[in-house]
This record gives C-alpha cells, structure tokens and sequence, in this order.
C-alpha cells in the first residue's frame, strides 16, 4: 500500500482478495507465501508528510503501523510484511537490481523535458492526457526539465509484448490484456529512473550517484523479490520466484505489466507468471475523496459489524475486476439476507435439532444421493470459481447449497418424522460440515466455529446464531 495516507476500504478489498487466495491455496496443501507491504518513498508521500507537519519518516511510520493492524483486524494470513523504508532487507536489494541494470546497459543519463503527474508519480506523455488532464488522476501535469538516469524500456517493447499475447504473463481480465496490449503497440518509451536529489530527497539514493533519487517505481516493485532473499539470493527466492501471481489495482497496471517485465528482462529474471487486476471501490457512486468526506475506514467497519461480516460483504457485492460500490444500506441487506437469515439461519436450524433430539455427532457421512450430488457441485464451481478469481461467484456456490440445505430440511421435516430424523439430520450435518470447509478461505472465523460446534460432544450449542440480524 501507498503510504500518502491511511488504508481505507479499497486496500482492504485488496487485502481480503490476496488473503482469499493464499488460504485457498493452502487448503490445496501447496506451498505459498502472502507478501504484503508498505511502498513509502516518493514525491506523494513528502508532500503529504509537510502538509502534516511532520517529517517524512515519522508520518510513514505511522502509517505503517495503521496498515499492519489490518493484519488482526481482517484476519489476514500474511507470512511477511515488506516496508521500503527498511534499509536492512529492502535497500540492498534496490541497489543490486540498479546496478545489475546499468551492467546490462540499460540506464543511461539524459537532460528531458516532459509533463510530470504527481499522482503516477511518474513522466506521461500526450496519449496519457485527456483534454490536458492525467487520465487517470484527472489533474493536470506539471511541465518539468531535469536530467535524471533513464531505464531502456525500449529495448523490451518486443519481448513484453510476446509474453504478454502468449500468456506468459496471463494478465487478468482478459480487457486489461487488451488495454496493456494497445498501450504496447503504441511504442515504449524509456522511462525516467531517477530524480535529482535537491528536488526528491525522500528515496533511495542511486548507488554511484549521490545527487539523484532512485524513481519510486523502480524502488517499489523491487519489493516482490527484496523481501525473499534476492539480494543473497537465498533458497526461498529461488524456490518462490517467479510469482504465481501480483494482486493489484487497475491504475497501476503500466507498472506492472509494462515497467516491471522490462526490468526483470534485463535483469535475467524469470517474469511473473499472473497478473490479477481488481476495479475500484465508490461510495454511494462517488469516487473516495477526503473533500467528500465519504472515505470509508476498515476498522470502523469492522467495529460495527465484524471481521467476516466484512470480507464476505467485499467479497460477495464487489466484482472481483470491475468497479463497486458500497452503501450502508447494501452492507446490511447482504448481511441480512446472506449471513443472518441464509448460513446464521441454517447453522441454527441443523444445531437446534442436534440438541432437541439427543442426535449424538458422529463422522458425517451422507446418504442421500441427491444432496450429495449437489454439495459435489458447489465443490467443483467452487474450485473452478476461486481458480479464476471469481470470489463472488465461488460465495454464491455456497449460497446455493445452503438453500438446498433449508429446501431439504421443508421437504424432509425431521421434527415430525421420527423414523427418519437421524438420517435426515446427519445428512445435513455432513452438508454444513461440507459449507463450513467451503467457506474456509473467505470467512475463516465463522468457518473454524462451525467447525468447532461439530466436533463437540456438550449438549449445547455453543452459537445459537452465528450472524444476527443487524439495524442501522
């Protein structure tokens, strides 16, 4: 995350996609590392600091500590938080991958006069402007003459192209593909690596040249290999890169896709293997602004209605590569009629009859072949769903049998009917074991409950309701 201010809900939405993921992956058994981080360097950042009358390294600090505690607060399995800041772990390796790229010829100094956007943080050209404005940060660009040390994008317009057309970087959505591609075929430039010192002092110094600052994005992305041992080249780097996939924003996507590629080229290393790129989050259909006063703050909103209720909000309303908006009056419908009267609702039900007729837990076993074949399909949308980054659709694989579930228990009644009762109940025992497993990677909390009321022997339900019903 960028440090120019404190998270709000849209790097929480990342977060919980990225946290999602990894969990699904280690239900998989395989191996994964979580890396998330700080990116704290940068024009943005010194101006925020000065306007908070602080200097720059005591307001990212603060921040940074604001965005670890997102860690507790979403439930998140990250394995390792990255700061640039941090001159043992990360500097070095900035400074081994500069100059790995000036042995290779790919940076060079040169006097250049361009438009600078503050919020790319970076030197954009007239196809970035609309009606003179940043397409992206819609402000317009400053008009600035330096001489700073360039990177050789040029010089891999071809290679990054090819990896891309042939997915070898799959990037994710197929539009953002096409969106990069268009970009590409326009003609890289090379790209500005470096500030002079006198102007930019918060960064990393260029190792042979004390005067100039290493461009923030060449600093940031370096991260993604810093943080598992690229500078002594450990056996966790070796073993854990390439990355199987980055998880980012779509306004960030050039860096990524573009720039990131182009170094990893030239430094012999191997390229990223995905790219998921996720839209933004609105307010009421309002971009997020500290002018409109609607940004959204996670841990306030976790305070109000819980951890899980707010990863399966963001999860579930959200889709996963466009834009989304969030309401209060959204959150609590969702949380109404999903968590409170849908899973909360049906826990509730299969428990109440566990306790109400003595029907001791065992090994869930199934013995209906029509529920069994609809839990065997939740499992396989499930997995099909999640390998493609489709967390709303995945959810509403659960959703859908947890609605089989309710229909079961009307058609079946095992209040009434004695001679079947047990049978009925522990069919349904063996299908809220199953949905609890299903919900493991996005709601774990709730999840582990479940879990933990099924492996009881008390008589008595530890959670009458997993979700109430909430009011505004």
């Amino acid at each position: 995350m960028y440090t120019n201010s404190p998270p709000h809900i849209g790097f929480a939405f990342e977060s919980i996609q990225v946290d999602t993921i990894a969990r699904y992956h280690r239900f998989l058994d395989e191996n994964v590392v979580f890396l998330t981080g700080t990116d704290e360097h940068g024009t943005k950042v010194a101006k925020a600091a000065q306007e908070a009358k602080k200097n720059s390294k005591e307001f990212v600090n603060e921040i940074a500590i604001k965005v670890r505690e997102l860690k507790k607060i979403l439930n998140l399995s990250n394995d390792d938080f990255i700061r640039t800041t941090d001159k043992n772990r990360h500097w070095p390796a900035v400074k081994k991958v500069w100059l790995k790229l000036k042995r290779a010829g790919d940076i060079y100094k040169k006097k250049y006069r361009g438009f600078y956007c503050s919020g790319c943080e970076a030197f954009i050209t007239n196809k970035d402007l609309v009606n003179g404005k940043c397409a992206i940060h819609q402000i317009e660009p400053e008009v600035i003459e330096e001489e700073n040390y360039f990177f050789k994008l040029s010089k891999y317009s071809k290679a990054i192209e090819r990896a891309i057309e042939k997915d070898e970087i799959k990037i994710i959505p197929e539009t953002r593909k096409n969106e990069i591609l268009s970009f590409i075929k326009q003609g890289l430039e090379d790209v500005s690596f470096s500030r002079p010192r006198k102007i930019l002092k918060w960064g990393i110094p260029v190792p042979d040249d004390e005067t100039q600052t290493i461009y923030v994005w060449a600093d940031a992305l370096t991260n993604y290999i810093s943080a598992i041992g690229y500078f002594e080249e450990t056996e966790n780097f070796k073993k854990f890169w390439p990355a199987d996939v980055h998880i980012i924003g779509k306004d960030i996507i050039r860096f990524h896709a573009v720039i990131w590629p182009g170094m990893l080229l030239s430094l012999g290393l191997p390229l990223p293997k995905k790219i998921f790129v996720h839209g933004f989050i609105t307010v009421d259909g309002q971009k997020m602004s500290k002018s409109l006063g609607n940004i959204i703050d996670p841990f306030d909103l976790v305070a109000k209605y819980g951890t899980d209720a707010v990863r399966y909000f963001l999860l579930r309303e959200i889709p996963p590569t466009e834009d989304g908006d969030f309401t209060y009056e959204k959150f609590e419908k969702r949380y109404n009629s999903d968590l409170a009267s849908g899973l909360g609702n049906l826990t509730a039900r299969i428990m109440s009859l566990v306790i109400k007729f003595k029907i001791e837990i065992q090994k869930p076993k199934i013995e209906d072949e029509k529920l069994k074949k609809e839990i065997d399909k939740s499992w396989e949308k499930w997995k099909k769903s999640l390998n493609e980054f489709k967390f709303n659709e995945a959810l509403k694989s659960i959703w859908n049998l947890i609605s089989v579930c309710d229909r079961y228990i009307e058609k079946e009644k095992p209040w009434e009917k004695s001679e079947r009762r047990k049978l009925v109940v522990n069919n349904l025992l063996f299908a809220l074991t199953n949905i609890a497993n299903l919900l493991q990677p996005f709601l774990p909390e709730t999840s582990e409950k479940i879990l933990k009321q099924l492996k009881t022997k008390e008589s008595k339900i530890l959670f009458p309701q997993i979700f109430k019903k909430c009011r505004a």
